[in-house]
């Protein structure tokens, strides 16, 4: 079973993944985050290195699922493949932040490798206002995250919401972030959590 988290930056994913896969024993993966040699550079240059950001994202995920999918093991997964292309790489490219033609190159990569790669059983999509984003953001104090754009929050925003409402690739449960507080009240976590098995297993 292949559960997965998606949502714009400070949504929640990380804290969400966890706390599922503790309750349900399914093994969490993270995005790798700390090991992108390009993240701070392009925070402080997006047109410089937009290209290079999105191409180091694509080839690290596609072999991180690839793996995964070959272990055929339960899992909850901190974002998705998709997002990089549907959402980031074509943020970047209308916001005039990516060329043309590298916007070209990069969906010809994608598309040329998302036929390997098996969508989840069940997306779980984590609905943010950019209040809240911003609020999350700044609580974890990730210095190279200081200086994101709220334009660029909002931008993300409108991206996530046109993929969702196109989505039909597998079960789909949308997750207002702005009323909910699972990581610190349990009746909201075990909401979401009913909310889960209803979605996978029929349980009302």
């Amino acid at each position: 079973m292949h559960i997965a988290i998606v949502g714009n930056i400070g949504a929640g994913k990380t804290t969400l993944t966890q706390l599922l896969a503790q309750h349900l024993g399914y093994e969490p993966q993270f995005e790798a985050v700390e090991n992108n040699p390009y993240l701070e550079d392009f925070y402080s240059d997006m047109k410089r290195w937009a290209f290079n950001l999105q191409i180091f994202f694509l080839n690290s995920r596609f072999k991180h699922i690839i793996e995964l999918q070959n272990k055929e093991i339960n899992m909850i997964q901190d974002r998705t493949i998709y997002e990089d292309a549907y959402i980031f790489a074509e943020n970047l490219y209308d916001m005039g932040l990516m060329s043309a033609r590298d916007f070209e190159n990069y969906s010809g990569i994608f598309q040329s490798i998302i036929h390997y790669i098996k969508p989840p059983d069940l997306l779980i999509y984590l609905r943010a206002s950019v209040p809240t984003l911003v609020h999350n953001i700044q609580v974890r104090g990730r210095d190279y995250e200081a200086a994101i754009r709220l334009d660029y929050l909002s931008k993300l925003n409108e991206k996530y919401e046109k993929w969702i409402s196109n989505y039909k690739d597998g079960k789909l449960l949308v997750l207002d972030k702005d009323n909910l507080d699972f990581a610190n009240n349990p009746e909201d976590l075990g909401t979401i959590i009913q909310k889960i098995e209803s979605e996978m297993f029929g349980l009302f």
